[in-house]
């Protein structure tokens, strides 16, 4: 076993690995306690209400926050990734230059497991900050096939997740909504390549993806305002105990009370 006293300085290790030496000795700046205090409780409103737009979450967090102004809100809401469920902007801005599919599944209800998935991201709050999760869902049968924590709404980690699903079946028909990470041709290119159709939802409509949002609402009243995280990895770890449990343990009032593994797999 190696002694601690054996190890290569560190200023040797960056210049072996031609690395620059600043990065490693980086601390990350934990945002403001006030930031996060504002995020959290617009988290807990949108959720709560998911049709407040940004005006009226204005209203509301100004008995709270003084000052705090429309931009500002507009801008966290950007940054969560959060969007009111009406008519409107999709905050998730989708790239011009990516291809946008038309929306397949109007009048259109799932009939059997991997009929629709649908795939979709959301914040979710840690004590003195937030991370953004993504997961996979069987519209059918209510089943989560995948899921992902990271800490920004870049791509890769979507894509692993995607892969990851894509693993154990392949949907008839693929449903996200336009943001960046979905209409990447990376991500399109691997769920055609899977034999997927894809839909994407009308622009700043939530309700065409619902059953993913009421995913959203149960994780976030099942899991994280009572656990209340402090750190990603207490996060991944709940998450880990949680979605087994949506899978397999928690009945499903509006499919007869029975669980997703049930209809999944029978």
């Amino acid at each position: 076993m190696e002694r601690m006293d054996d190890a290569l300085p560190l200023r040797t290790q960056a210049d072996v690995l031609s690395l620059n030496r600043a990065g490693l000795y980086y601390q990350p700046v934990p945002p403001p306690p006030e930031e996060v205090a504002i995020k959290h409780r617009i988290d807990e409103i949108a959720t709560a209400h998911p049709f407040y737009g940004s005006r009226k979450l204005t209203v509301v967090l100004a008995e709270t926050f003084e000052p705090i102004n429309r931009k500002r809100v507009q801008r966290s809401m950007r940054e969560m990734g959060i969007a009111a469920i009406a008519p409107g902007p999709n905050l998730r801005k989708r790239a011009s230059e990516h291809r946008i599919y038309p929306y397949l599944l109007r009048n259109l209800t799932a009939q059997r497991p991997n009929h629709i998935w649908g795939c979709d991201i959301t914040s979710i709050r840690l004590r003195h900050g937030w991370r953004y999760l993504v997961a996979i869902l069987d519209w059918y049968s209510r089943y989560v096939m995948r899921w992902a924590l990271d800490e920004t709404l870049e791509l890769p980690f979507v894509l692993d997740a995607v892969q990851q699903a894509l693993q154990v079946a392949t949907p008839q028909i693929w449903n996200t909504d336009q943001g960046s990470p979905f209409t990447s041709p990376q991500l399109t290119g691997l769920v055609e390549a899977a034999g997927a159709q894809m839909s994407m939802d009308g622009k700043g409509r939530a309700y065409d993806n619902i059953f993913t949002e009421r995913l959203w609402r149960s994780v976030t009243y099942e899991e994280v305002y009572l656990v209340d995280d402090g750190s990603p990895r207490e996060a991944r770890q709940g998450l880990g105990r949680y979605f087994p449990f949506f899978n397999t343990e928690r009945p499903h009032q509006a499919r007869a009370n029975r669980r997703p593994v049930e209809l999944y797999l029978g």
